[in-house]
């Protein structure tokens, strides 16, 4: 489970009253049979037992900021030595029978013991590495597949989940003054779509991936610039936002490292630029309403810290440009981001 909570509209982008909030109102405990969650319905048809309420314990929250952690699955052996942890830790039926069967036919199965033998040793390392290359290829976009360009050919951003929606089985629909216009049903699930998604994301949700104006986000990414090479962190890079970005609460230019997918690290605290002031200055505009934004592994001259992101020269890196309450000159395309040129 992942949340997110604004807090550009606290006095001063203080987050401590959205850290209390959270810190009070979230509970976390084992779910129990008619307790707490179950719809009074459910109880009157006799499909669930009601049991005892759950003792509600406190929650515990551990405070990450600044912890270093890996968030990266194996790419050999321990990929699969993984999975299996995580079959037994979890209750039979929390994964569906059909991925389960996949796992069992390799020797992974509750209350059973993962010991393959070097030949099948051998077969899985390979597998790994192939389907590792094929979700990168999916995932880092450098020429993103059919359906996930958001302009055209001539244009390095792209977004995997309009191939499929959140579901990743239609695109999601066109919201129009005479309605709600969904797509032909393609019934089939749209795997590139999915695997794109989950190599370079962590988790999806509706909101990441509908035409509604002012509510949930939207995201581009570019993997290569306007020559079409990948970015150099060595290297200087500019980047043109028209005026009127279209985000009605605000945008974020964020850059990612290509290898864990984490945002960048480097001497800033948050390799980004944005409309709003925290966590770094917030980016200014030109005399013509438009924003530029350097990203280079040092600021370059007359350049204001708020226009400029920092890289690694020892690392490559891709860019979202993310924006929060999407405008309808995003979905109309009226509005479009400027390639990310070399600068140097």
């Amino acid at each position: 489970m992942l949340g997110r909570a604004f807090i550009n509209e606290n006095p001063g982008m203080d987050p401590a009253p959205t850290v209390e909030t959270i810190k009070r109102t979230t509970k976390i405990y084992p779910y129990t049979q008619g307790g707490f969650g179950t719809s009074i319905a459910t109880l009157l048809e006799g499909q669930v037992r009601s049991d005892p309420l759950a003792e509600i314990p406190e929650t515990v929250f551990v405070e990450a900021s600044g912890k270093a952690f890996n968030t990266i699955p194996p790419n050999d052996i321990g990929f699969y030595e993984l999975l299996n942890e995580l079959v037994q830790e979890q209750p039979v039926g929390s994964t569906g029978i059909e991925l389960m069967g996949e796992l069992a036919a390799i020797g992974i199965a509750k209350d059973g013991k993962f010991a393959p033998v070097a030949r099948l040793r051998r077969i899985l390392d390979e597998a790994v590495a192939v389907g590792n290359a094929a979700s990168r290829t999916l995932g880092m976009g450098a020429s993103p597949t059919e359906g996930f360009r958001y302009y055209d050919d001539e244009s390095a951003w792209w977004n995997m989940l309009f191939a499929g929606g959140f579901e990743f089985t239609n695109p999601p629909p066109n919201v129009t003054a005479d309605g709600i216009k969904p797509f032909p049903n393609k019934g089939a699930r749209q795997l590139h779509s999915r695997t794109s998604m989950f190599y370079t994301a962590t988790c999806i949700t509706p909101a990441m991936c509908m035409r509604l104006t002012g509510v949930g986000s939207q995201y581009l990414i570019a993997n290569v610039d306007s020559d079409g090479a990948p970015f150099d962190g060595a290297k200087t890079y500019r980047v043109r936002l028209p005026k009127d970005i279209p985000a009605a609460r605000f945008w974020s230019l964020n850059l990612y490292d290509n290898q864990t997918r984490s945002l960048l690290q480097t001497e800033q605290i948050y390799p980004r630029a944005g409309s709003q002031e925290y966590p770094s200055p917030a980016a200014e505009a030109e005399a013509d309403g438009s924003t530029v934004v350097y990203i280079s592994p040092t600021r370059p001259d007359d350049v204001a810290p708020g226009n400029w992101i920092q890289t690694d020269p020892e690392r490559g890196w891709f860019v979202i440009l993310r924006l929060y309450s999407p405008l309808q000159p995003f979905f109309d395309k009226t509005w479009r981001p400027g390639e990310i040129e070399p600068a140097s």
